[in-house]
């Protein structure tokens, strides 16, 4: 049956997809929910939070406060009207990437890992914003998207912790296997 669900990730591109132009983009709680609900930004916030709790020093939390703040770094941008082509393209880069990660374990030294994450980062935010229209309700979807996005990285740092001390490793790296999939196909439908 996972095998068959790893399959199935390869061909789900628009059900991956969290920009539909579908939904409300304003007001708080649409944007808190929307990280929970767009499948692409969900896999890639669960796995920044999973990379930063399956290490053990001190820099464990460099690349989740890198993400949140270059999020919203590129949300200020989206939202500010800036073009960004390619936004999309890094957003399935990031599955990708972070997928294949968390899949065989390693992560790069924090410094790097913050890098990375707060490339991805940039697109993340950059299309939330993009989608939100330029109103006080937009502001306050931003807000929320960066609240229920830290929310998700809590959640990741928690499942990397367990992994760490032995238990769901096999379901982190299945997840990180689904996540790259699922990676594969978005970035299929990005060109």
């Amino acid at each position: 049956m996972r095998r068959l669900l790893l399959i199935l990730s390869f061909f789900a591109p628009a059900a991956a997809s969290a920009h539909t132009g579908a939904g409300a983009v304003a007001g708080f709680a649409a944007g808190l929910a929307h990280p929970f609900t767009g499948l692409d930004h969900c896999l890639a916030l669960l796995a920044v939070g999973a990379l930063a709790g399956s290490r053990r020093d001190a820099g464990r939390l460099a690349a989740p406060a890198a993400f949140l703040a270059l999020m919203a770094a590129g949300a200020a941008a989206g939202f500010a009207g800036l073009s960004c082509e390619g936004a999309e393209m890094l957003v399935a880069l990031s599955l990708i990437v972070l997928g294949a990660l968390v899949a065989t374990r390693r992560a790069p030294q924090p410094a790097a890992l913050a890098g990375l994450v707060g490339l991805f980062a940039l697109a993340h935010g950059f299309v939330h914003g993009a989608e939100a229209p330029q109103t006080a309700a937009g502001l306050a979807y931003c807000a929320g998207f960066l609240s229920g996005a830290a929310a998700l990285i809590a959640a990741g740092l928690v499942a990397g912790a367990l992994a760490r001390q032995g238990a769901a490793e096999r379901a982190l790296r299945l997840a990180g296997l689904a996540t790259l999939g699922i990676g594969v196909g978005l970035l299929g439908g990005a060109f």
